[in-house]
């Protein structure tokens, strides 16, 4: 039996992306200025963001329209393909059916070029010649990369320490499309060198890289700071996934029970799910289950709380109500580097607030033994993000086959893991270990939220 692979025609690629806070059951809370003690303004975000990404960032609009240059630049890779894993199907002996959407065809190898090819055009339009950015494994920086190097622009990229250690090959390929690499902390910036003075072995985090890159963007002319996860525009750009499954869906006369998706600050979670939970607030599909798999050692959805708190580590940002294990909070070096971020979406965490969305965790061991298991029976390397995805994707399978149902379900491949074999040498040697949130450092970390 070979796995099913269901293909859309160019002329099938959405003219717009989904906008989810049109249906949202409550408007979300806005962005808070703490510095001047009141809700962001658009204004405020100008120093780093160009103008239409404000405007898409507040949107309500329920549909917005893809510039036809980013259209074009998707045709590189997409439409992806959508696949029904009946191998995988046969190994568990299970009667669900799994289908899974390849986001790692992309250039750079993951579903983060959805929003990067979209940002540049962005700061393209608005005359920008340089964007810095921060990245966890290297997904985000080698899109943005890319992107840049399409539309002219020019990149740096902070890339989280442990990240920047572990997969070399991920900053080799952003330097192939021109990029500047740093490792985080760097001495680059005041951030990075204060935190370098506490701690020289400091590992760094997103939080940490965030703030380097946003010091690095306030401090040079003609900059714009890009972020590849979190916000909405970045949540609004990523549901081209989840709006070509639906048509893929369609043409195999699916609808699926289960959409799965792993988070780390929710980019690709929102992506995949959002089209299909717009058709539930909608009372379309009311029994749709949306699950959000996170590293147990990163667990804000299932372990942190929903306040205010800042997108990074320094508080350069306006802060978010989302869910959040606290801006300082600093996780543990885990191989699954995309996921290693302290606080979630807050389109994300309305909707897990509603319990429209149901986290669960997973632990890196019980991860990569997935990722193996859906490597030896379809065939691709999935990146350690997309295998929390898949093992959960997994546990539903088998207990369809517990229950004697009949259950479709969907989940993201969101990138392929051929930077990633080193973490799959420390899997198959035996040394790789599980990490468990510390839950006294993150009730540490906790004290520092803002006060709103």
């Amino acid at each position: 039996m070979s796995s099913k692979k269901i293909i859309l025609d160019e002329k099938d690629l959405p003219k717009q992306w989904y906008n989810i806070q049109a249906d949202l059951p409550e408007p979300l809370e806005p962005p808070y200025n703490t510095r001047a003690g009141r809700p962001a303004t658009p204004e405020d975000l100008e120093a780093i963001f160009p103008k239409e990404i404000i405007k898409q960032e507040m949107s309500s609009e329920r549909y917005i329209d893809i510039p036809e240059p980013v259209r074009e630049a998707y045709k590189i890779w997409r439409p992806s393909p959508l696949v029904r894993a009946t191998n995988l199907e046969k190994f568990l002996d299970t009667p669900a059916k799994i289908y899974f959407k390849n986001e790692g065809v992309s250039p750079s190898g993951s579903h983060k070029s959805n929003s990067a090819i979209a940002q540049a055009f962005y700061n393209k339009e608005e005359g920008v010649k340089r964007i810095a950015t921060e990245t966890g494994a290297g997904q985000w920086g080698s899109a943005l990369a890319m992107a840049c190097q399409k539309f002219g622009i020019e990149c740096v990229v902070y890339m989280v320490k442990v990240s920047f250690e572990q997969k070399p090959y991920r900053k080799s390929l952003m330097q192939v499309y021109g990029a500047q690499v740093f490792s985080s902390p760097s001495s680059q910036t005041e951030t990075g060198r204060k935190v370098l003075t506490e701690d020289p072995d400091n590992q760094g985090s997103l939080g940490l890289a965030i703030s380097e890159a946003i010091e690095d963007v306030l401090n040079n002319k003609n900059s714009k700071y890009s972020l590849g996860s979190v916000l909405n525009h970045v949540a609004m750009h990523q549901t081209i996934i989840g709006l070509e499954a639906k048509k893929q869906l369609e043409i195999a006369g699916d609808y699926p029970d289960i959409v799965i998706a792993c988070l780390g600050g929710g980019s690709n979670f929102s992506g995949t799910a959002f089209p299909f939970i717009m058709d539930k607030l909608q009372g379309k599909q009311p029994n749709l289950k949306a699950i959000a798999a996170e590293p147990s050692a990163c667990p804000k959805l299932s372990k942190g709380v929903l306040a205010y708190d800042y997108g990074d580590s320094s508080g350069f940002t306006p802060a978010l109500k989302m869910y959040t294990l606290g801006h300082t909070f600093m996780p543990g070096g885990i191989h699954a580097g995309g996921l290693r971020y302290h606080g979630a979406s807050p389109l994300v965490s309305a909707l897990v607030k509603h319990n429209l969305v149901d986290p669960v965790t997973v632990k890196q061991r019980e991860a990569f033994e997935a990722a193996v298991t859906f490597a030896r029976t379809e065939g691709i390397l999935p990146a350690p993000e997309s295998a929390h995805a898949i093992r959960v994707a997994i546990q539903e399978a088998l207990k369809a086959k517990e229950e004697g149902k009949s259950k479709t379900i969907l989940f993201n491949l969101s990138g392929n893991g051929y930077f990633d074999l080193s973490a799959y040498d420390n899997y198959l040697s035996g040394s790789m270990v599980d990490y468990e949130y510390p839950s006294e450092k993150v009730c540490e970390a906790l004290t520092h939220l803002p006060k709103i």
